[in-house]
């Protein structure tokens, strides 16, 4: 591997290249790089593992980078959470770098698997930055 890429090899970013950029089928991408669909797929398919692993391992650094984690439980209210955080802030002596408006954009858009209508089906946890800033995490982050 270059290393040019990250975690990709040359031909995973070439694949992926040639199927994100340019819209190309496995079957046209293997044309062009004289070689089976097969073998596209396979590629295709550990190009986009080795990104979900960067992007866990991105996301597990960032929590042990934060100060505080907090669990949004199933069964909370949507309208409820930004008044949880906001309450955790103020306890803590901390005002969040963030509104409600956008916060609550932010819950819907990262946690949208663990939202159905207005509430939370699935517990996730919002990780708070010493700057004030949050994440939001699906899941649930447990300590090592």
């Amino acid at each position: 591997m270059s290393g040019k890429h990250g975690l990709l090899s040359d031909r995973q970013f070439e694949v992926l290249q040639l199927r994100i950029e340019k819209g190309l089928s496995q079957a046209e991408v293997a044309n062009i790089l004289g070689t089976t669909r097969e073998n596209v797929t396979i590629i295709e398919k550990r190009a986009r593992r080795n990104i979900r692993l960067a992007e866990e391992t991105l996301q597990i650094y960032r929590l042990l980078l934060c100060m505080e984690k907090i669990k949004i439980e199933a069964g909370t209210h949507l309208m409820d959470v930004p008044g949880i955080l906001v309450k955790f802030g103020d306890s803590i002596g901390m005002k969040l770098k963030i509104n409600f408006t956008r916060m609550y954009d932010e819950i819907r858009f990262k946690a949208r698997d663990c939202i159905s209508g207005s509430r939370v089906v699935k517990t996730f946890t919002i990780a708070i930055f010493k700057d004030g800033s949050i994440e939001v995490i699906p899941g649930t982050y447990k300590n090592p």
